[in-house]
């Protein structure tokens, strides 16, 4: 799932610099030379209003600049906008001025029309856009969503060419986080594609650093090009990016080792082995691991299951001597470094404390309760994972230890490709569901809005009408008093398994010594456009 902040303390900004920020100019000898990388699955859509995974994030990160951007050092900058401004009308009213050399990779100027044009198609119901809560502040947000309102309603509206304004319904404490995560869309383009805008690179038109070159929409391979129209272009080093997706850990080493690839990213049976190589840097990410158990089944919806399930793991094991390669625990539904106490500045994921303890004479306690209320001796559940190397080990452990403790209990684990696992998520095509989420902003609300009954990533059809309203009155304040409400809404999640946290990810990553300006930090991944060659 997708992907993460931008203006916070700086001791909750797990950033991780590869070198120093004033080395740009690079060794003109390889002005022209390729940036080879690796990606660890296929994305789903090169469209910013569909995407909801992070391999397409990626993409479209790499690709595309919203009136917000991230600097060098992973800092909240002024992208298509000229600056960064302050709303007015007590925080609901945002005016912004576009630059007049910000434009497209076909030549054409970045309008107010696009962002236009891209926030009324990402809230028109018709789109099916699964992440459209983004917008969910705009004015007259909801009645668009239900379809009482045409999207024409929502509380964007070009004023000029270069003037942007967005009408918002409140003030939100992060907004200038989600601005970032505003793109604009071509308007020709999405009058000519339609529902195909961004399946392909040639039905794609990017605005930001590089252009998408050479993806059709389930190839494994392709590259980004620099796109010379950038506003910025004269500070991007590297013309151009080759991006291989590369699934097994062993084939990805391998290949940074020939000095095929100059950046990759590794998991533990790799940092197990390497741990001494200098080349090899871990950052803890902004992500939650957990499990979805779906309500809408009948085999799986029960509480009992839930807690069962909970219960058994030891998410210490499974981090320490599974993966192994600095991934955390999780506590609770809060990731460590997501949110500050406004007052004393305690994380917390340290303040709420460990919610998820591993019991197994409770968790065998509560499997005897699910087969009594099931009427079943033997039960056959099926866990869906991602192909990936970790999820995996990951998926291999829990079945495992459910098998092990469970007594009639068979565990099948599927794993296949990342996008297909999406479609699934949506469908609701699953029983027990291994999948995460990355989150773009630090703020607890984003990870327990997971589980909220309106959103539409909350696969499992989950509803607990007291968890609703915790949320809901959290969000309706600010400060110490939102913050303590929050805690509330996160303790009664995981008091009745809404879903299920398992642990908290690290991402291990591979980077030539022979690469500079590639900066990582606890939400987003490095962008090529800083990049490059000493």
């Amino acid at each position: 799932m997708k992907h993460s902040v931008w203006a916070m303390p700086a001791s909750l900004l797990l950033l991780f610099t590869l070198s120093a920020c004033g080395q740009a100019s690079g060794n003109t000898a390889n002005k022209n030379k390729t940036l080879n990388v690796t990606l660890a699955s296929e994305p789903a859509t090169a469209d910013p209003n569909k995407s909801t995974d992070t391999n397409s994030g990626n993409v479209i990160t790499q690709t595309m600049e919203g009136l917000y951007t991230y600097n060098k050092a992973g800092k909240l900058t002024a992208g298509v906008a000229t600056k960064m401004v302050k709303p007015t009308n007590n925080g609901k009213t945002y005016t912004f001025t576009l630059r007049k050399n910000a434009k497209w990779s076909n030549g054409q100027p970045v309008t107010a029309q696009d962002f236009v044009t891209s926030m009324r198609r990402w809230v028109d119901p018709k789109t099916k856009a699964q992440y459209a809560s983004l917008l969910s502040a705009f004015k007259n947000y909801d009645a668009v969503q239900k379809g009482t309102l045409t999207p024409d309603k929502l509380g964007v509206k070009a004023l000029s060419k270069t003037k942007l304004q967005f009408q918002l319904s409140k003030a939100v404490p992060y907004f200038d986080d989600l601005v970032a995560g505003y793109y604009p869309l071509n308007t020709d383009a999405v009058k000519k594609y339609g529902q195909k805008y961004g399946t392909s690179a040639a039905k794609t038109v990017s605005n930001g650093a590089y252009k998408l070159v050479g993806w059709t929409g389930s190839n494994s391979s392709w590259t980004y090009v620099k796109n010379t129209h950038y506003w910025n272009a004269q500070n991007v080093k590297i013309k151009k990016v080759a991006v291989s997706v590369t699934k097994d850990e062993s084939t990805a080493s391998n290949l940074f080792k020939s000095g095929k690839i100059q950046e990759t990213t590794v998991s533990g049976q790799y940092v197990r082995a390497n741990a001494n190589d200098k080349q090899l840097h871990t950052h803890l990410l902004g992500r939650l691991q957990y499990l979805y158990v779906n309500s809408k089944k009948k085999a799986t919806d029960s509480e009992n299951l839930r807690q069962a399930v909970s219960l058994v793991m030891s998410r210490s094991t499974l981090t320490k001597k599974v993966l192994q390669d600095g991934s955390k625990p999780a506590l609770s539904a809060v990731p460590r470094g997501d949110q500050a106490n406004p007052k004393t500045g305690q994380d917390m994921a340290a303040q709420v404390g460990n919610l998820l303890p591993q019991d197994v004479t409770k968790a065998k306690e509560y499997w005897a309760k699910y087969l009594k209320e099931t009427g079943k001796t033997k039960v056959t559940l099926n866990l869906l994972t991602d192909d990936t190397d970790d999820d995996k080990h990951v998926g291999t452990y829990l079945q495992s230890v459910m098998q092990k403790n469970f007594k009639g209990l068979t565990v099948n684990v599927t794993s296949i490709p990342h996008a297909q696992h999406v479609a699934r998520d949506f469908a609701g095509n699953f029983e027990l569901n291994l999948t995460g989420w990355s989150s773009s902003w630090l703020d607890a609300s984003d990870y327990l809005s997971l589980a909220a009954k309106t959103n539409t990533v909350n696969f499992t059809g989950w509803n607990d009408d007291q968890f609703n309203e915790l949320l809901n009155d959290a969000n309706s304040k600010t400060g110490l008093a939102r913050y303590n409400g929050l805690m509330a809404a996160d303790k009664r999640l995981m008091a009745v398994k809404g879903y299920i946290p398992v642990y908290q990810p690290s991402e291990a990553k591979l980077v030539s010594s022979k690469v500079g300006g590639l900066t990582y930090t606890l939400l987003h991944d490095a962008k090529y456009q800083y990049a490059y060659w000493k």
